[in-house]
């Protein structure tokens, strides 16, 4: 029998529900992410110059939260959440001192309900759920957005029905967020790391 012969780079892990906190923990605590990007992405540096004043930004599914510390450095307000116990532990322990601005939340649930953000910052949160919660999550993004603020970050393009990542057509991203945003800003990427190399785009839609 021909057997796909599974990489040994990648770990075995149990199976476990992408839209559950197992499914990051069991990634996290291998220090399995190839979808964190430890560097500055320079389409977020050049968007962040061009803001005179601070912005209060929302990082949803953060990670490791590598990006925080360059919000913070420019003095930019930040709120970095996971439902992921463990890559929130990892976060406060790469950040240190600033560690505090990283909480464990649902991006779904009532806490962040009643917020507000000039900024939500997109990077491999979209992609990383279940295709079914796509309609909450631009429903959620348009709750904490009020008019003028802006989604901005790096989108996932794919037709592959498989993941984590969960890529996205063009088209099916405006159809999730046109009737409350509308794009502002596209550019490629010159430096996306591996796994979403050739596939993501930065976008800026702004709240109607």
């Amino acid at each position: 029998h021909n057997r796909r012969m599974k990489s040994p780079l990648v770990p075995e892990f149990p199976r476990h529900d992408p839209a559950t906190p197992a499914f990051w923990d069991a990634r996290f605590e291998a220090d399995f992410t190839p979808w964190e990007h430890a560097g500055l992405p320079h389409c977020l540096a050049d968007f962040v110059d061009r803001f005179p004043e601070p912005k209060h930004v929302l990082i949803p599914g953060c990670g490791s939260a590598h990006e925080a510390r360059f919000f913070l450095q420019k003095n930019w307000p930040v709120d970095a959440i996971d439902f992921s116990p463990v890559a929130v532990s990892r976060a406060k322990n790469i950040l240190g001192p600033l560690g505090a601005i990283v909480r464990e939340a649902d991006f779904f649930g009532p806490t962040l309900a009643s917020e507000c953000f000039d900024i939500i910052y997109e990077r491999a949160f979209l992609c990383a759920l279940p295709v079914a919660l796509r309609g909450a999550w631009s429903e959620r993004i348009a709750l904490l957005l009020p008019k003028g603020s802006l989604l901005i970050g790096f989108f996932y393009f794919d037709n592959s029905v498989k993941g984590p990542p969960f890529g996205i057509e063009p088209n099916a991203l405006s159809t999730l967020l046109e009737k409350d945003f509308e794009l502002s800003e596209e550019r490629e990427p010159t430096d996306s790391i591996p796994i979403f190399a050739g596939k993501e785009r930065w976008q800026v839609w702004r709240r109607r």
